[in-house]
């Protein structure tokens, strides 16, 4: 009944790129993309944690620019849509939707490889 990846994907498609669902873990140690994850409501976001602290917008901004140099995409091409002041947020990216919807499908498939291989070999 549910298509196995489809469902799971915490971004939506449009004409001007994709919106994505995150759940923002603010002084994180790292800046990274930590791979999908399902909240008990049922919905799935996108994990992701930064290293700035949630002052000031500070934190928010350390998201667009790792999405931006995740995707590879402009800074200006990444814009915060709701959640300013939450861990759960919209982001929107403006650009193909479908080679930002592929680049996002391999960068969490490369999260959940390296995450099988515990600790096996680095992963960037």
């Amino acid at each position: 009944m549910v298509a196995k990846d489809a469902s799971r994907e915490p971004w939506r498609y449009s004409a001007a790129g994709i919106s994505i669902a995150l759940r923002v873990t603010p002084r994180g140690g790292r800046d990274d993309i930590d791979g999908i994850e399902q909240l008990a409501d049922g919905r799935s976001v996108l994990k992701v944690r930064v290293r700035a602290i949630a002052d000031g917008g500070e934190a928010n901004k350390a998201v667009l620019v790792l999405l931006a140099k995740s995707l590879g995409v402009p800074k200006a091409s990444v814009r915060l849509l709701s959640g300013a002041t939450s861990r759960l947020k919209q982001i929107a990216v403006d650009g193909d939707p479908a080679r930002l919807g592929e680049a996002l499908r391999q960068l969490v498939q490369a999260k959940s490889a390296g995450a099988k291989s515990t600790g096996a070999k680095s992963t960037d």
